[in-house]
C-alpha cells in the first residue's frame, strides 16, 4: 500500500446490530417526511443554521479531496429578486415550447410553471457552483476529479442536513444557469450546478400526489 500521512480514526462509533438496525429504519422514516415544497413561508431562518448545513455538505466524499463545490448562500432580497427575474425570463422559454412535450407532459402531475415565486419569497437561496480547476488550498489551480459526481453528493447531503434541521427545500436547475455566476460573483471557472431553496413550508403549503408515489426496494435494488 502507497505511504501517505494519516491519522488514527478516532472518531467511529460502533453500535449494536439492533440499534444498527433502529436507527436505520429511523432515518428512512426520518427521509420519507422530506418533500419537495413550492410553498414557503417567509419566516426568518437564522444564518447559523444554514452555515452548519453547508459546513455538513462540505464533509461529502469527494474527488482527491479537492472539494469542488462553492455555496452561496443568498439573504438579500434585492439578491433573490435579481435570481427570481432572471430565472423566470428563462422558464418563460421553456415552458412555452423549448423544453418539448414530452418533457412538459412528465412535469405536469407536478403542477410547475414558470412563475417561481418561491425565489423571492423563501428565506433562502443557496447557489452550489461546481470547479473545474482548484485544490486543497484556497487560490489552487489543479485540475479537481469526479466534479460532477463530488458536488451531486455534496447537494445530496445539503439537502438532507437541510431536513434533519426541520426545513423543508426545493431544489431548481433553471436552464441555462449562467446568469447565477454574475449574480453571485463567481469566477469563469465555475458552473451553476443547482439552486436549492430552503426555509419554512407556507401554511397552505401541498405535495403533489405524482410525487409521493415511490419505487418499491425491488425496483430500486438489487441484492446479489
Amino acid at each position: 500500500m502507497q505511504q501517505h500521512d494519516a491519522t488514527p480514526l478516532a472518531d467511529f462509533i460502533e453500535y449494536s446490530q439492533a440499534d444498527m438496525l433502529t436507527r436505520s429504519e429511523q432515518f428512512y422514516q426520518d427521509l420519507k417526511r422530506r418533500h419537495s415544497i413550492r410553498s414557503f413561508s417567509d419566516r426568518p431562518v437564522p444564518r447559523a443554521i444554514i452555515e452548519n448545513c453547508i459546513k455538513a455538505a462540505g464533509t461529502a466524499p469527494n474527488g482527491a479531496n479537492h472539494q469542488p463545490w462553492h455555496f452561496v448562500a443568498i439573504h438579500s432580497e434585492e439578491v433573490k429578486k435579481q435570481v427570481r427575474d432572471q430565472a423566470e425570463a428563462h422558464e418563460r422559454g421553456f415552458y412555452s415550447g423549448r423544453a418539448g412535450e414530452e418533457w412538459l407532459d412528465a412535469l405536469k402531475p407536478l403542477g410547475t410553471d414558470a412563475n417561481k415565486p418561491y425565489l423571492q419569497h423563501a428565506p433562502w437561496l443557496i447557489a452550489i457552483f461546481s470547479q473545474k480547476k482548484g485544490g486543497l488550498n484556497t487560490g489552487d489551480k489543479h485540475t479537481n476529479y469526479y466534479v460532477h459526481e463530488s458536488v451531486g453528493i455534496a447537494t445530496g447531503m445539503l439537502i438532507t442536513a437541510l431536513h434533519h434541521s426541520g426545513l423543508v427545500t426545493l431544489t431548481h436547475t433553471p436552464k441555462p444557469m449562467t446568469f447565477l455566476s454574475k449574480i453571485c460573483q463567481r469566477p469563469d471557472d465555475e458552473r451553476p450546478y443547482m439552486l436549492v431553496i430552503a426555509g419554512y413550508p407556507a401554511e397552505d403549503a401541498t405535495v403533489p400526489l405524482h410525487a409521493q408515489q415511490k419505487k418499491t426496494l425491488d425496483e430500486i435494488a438489487t441484492f446479489i
